[in-house]
């Protein structure tokens, strides 16, 4: 559809733009994101970026005052369509790379009918695609996941 094609373009720019001049002048400081780990099948969600920059896990940056799971929670519904039924932290960690950020990784399992938005299209990954293809600053999340792969369940995700 063109609308979405405008879309996408637009996060394209936007997207850049705004992690080119926080990471230059982070005015707030260190933000906070929350993204997750969700599985079925033995291939990882991910979103393949409207902006060409690759993967990324599901979630993203919280609101001023939003809690965590609030975040992944609007994020992942955001993005995919699906619905956050459980989420258990597995993973804190920060961030330097493009912009300075506190990231919270959670175990989740989620329901729903999968669709894309403007920033990206939702893809069931391989671990290695994943490894390949993932944010700079999320390659913590594949490093955590190479050496304890239990840190999150077979399969938690129940696409309809």
């Amino acid at each position: 559809m063109p609308n979405d094609q405008f879309k996408r373009r637009l996060f394209k720019i936007i997207s850049r733009v705004a992690l080119a001049s926080y990471g230059r002048f982070p005015v707030f400081g260190p933000l906070r994101a929350s993204i997750g780990i969700l599985r079925n099948d033995g291939r990882y969600l991910a979103i393949d970026r409207s902006d060409g920059r690759g993967y990324s896990l599901p979630g993203g940056l919280a609101f001023l005052g939003e809690e965590d799971e609030a975040v992944l929670r609007r994020e992942i519904a955001e993005e995919t369509g699906l619905s956050v039924v459980s989420a258990k932290l597995v993973l804190r960690y920060f961030s330097h790379v493009e912009i300075p950020c506190h990231v919270a990784v959670f175990d989740v399992e989620a329901k729903g009918t999968l669709r894309g938005s403007w920033e990206g299209s939702p893809v069931w990954a391989t671990f290695a695609e994943l490894q390949e293809r993932i944010l700079l600053s999320q390659r913590r999340v594949t490093e955590a996941l190479l050496v304890n792969p239990a840190m999150v369940g077979e399969s938690n995700t129940q696409p309809t």
